[in-house]
């Protein structure tokens, strides 16, 4: 069995700790490189410790000399330290699983970009389940496409900075290209005041936040004398964390390329 060499982005945070604990109880993956922003309270400790299951490997700011030796960073941040990191490990040679949300079009292009030199694995959510509720709102929209007014809300804890999340925004876009339509275009992100009626084009955006909510969403396909829901809710970060191993997995024969979760899964 060959072993993967994995480093975590950071490493203190609330998926961070989902990850070590994966890493930890796989087989096949061991931990090598554990790395937190400046200023954390957990820098020099062990990484283990989070978890309850000391391993040796100490939190580091230093990610240029901790990244040496890793096979595949597994960075679930926010878009500034991704790209901080992306910069050393294309220097680096390192392959990337990448769950930040919040990429501006111009970051994601970069990403595209970065891809020509080593392998990425990019993907809004790493859920298993996530993945297959994308095939299905494929499918769904493509048999649906006349009739139905398509509204999208999704629902994450008090401390989650972006809106929509990434992954309502995934939802969207399959859902608009499976109707030949421009998301940019079309996307009404909530709505206030005397709107108007709603275009029949239109894909809306609903967000709640609050409380340790980990992620619902739901694409809700409204037509008349019926209305169809397609959801998915996540009750532990441990599913985002398998998935990503699952990613980890997937890269260890690629050399380059930009990759996602419908990739991984064997889903085009």
């Amino acid at each position: 069995m060959t072993t993967l060499n994995i480093a975590i982005a950071g490493s203190a945070g609330r998926m961070g700790r989902a990850l070590l604990e994966a890493v930890a109880h796989a087989p096949d993956m061991r931990l090598v490189a554990a790395l937190e922003r400046p200023g954390s309270l957990y820098l020099k400790k062990d990484a283990g410790e989070l978890i309850g299951a000391p391993c040796g490997v100490d939190i580091t700011v230093d990610a240029a000399a901790a990244l040496p030796g890793s096979d595949v960073l597994v960075d679930f941040t926010r878009p500034e330290g991704t790209f901080m990191h992306l910069a050393l490990c294309r220097a680096k040679n390192v392959k990337m699983v990448i769950g930040t949300t919040g990429f501006s079009a111009k970051q994601k292009e970069e990403l595209k970009a970065a891809a020509k030199d080593i392998a990425i694995v990019f993907a809004p959510n790493m859920s298993v389940g996530v993945n297959v509720t994308l095939k299905l709102l494929e499918i769904a929209a493509g048999v649906l496409n006349e009739g139905y007014d398509i509204e999208i809300i999704e629902a994450h804890h008090r401390h989650k900075v972006d809106a929509p999340s990434g992954t309502a925004l995934h939802m969207g876009e399959v859902v608009a290209k499976a109707l030949g339509r421009n998301l940019s275009e079309v996307a009404v992100y909530g709505r206030q005041g005397n709107t108007g009626e709603r275009t029949s084009t239109a894909i809306g955006f609903a967000t709640v936040r609050g409380g340790d909510i980990v992620g619902d969403h739901t694409v809700m396909f409204a037509g008349t004398g019926e209305r169809i829901e397609i959801s998915h809710k996540a009750s532990s970060r441990a599913t985002f964390a398998e998935g990503a191993l699952r990613a980890a997995r997937f890269l260890s024969d690629k050399q380059s390329g930009l990759f996602d979760m419908q990739d991984v899964l064997g889903l085009r």
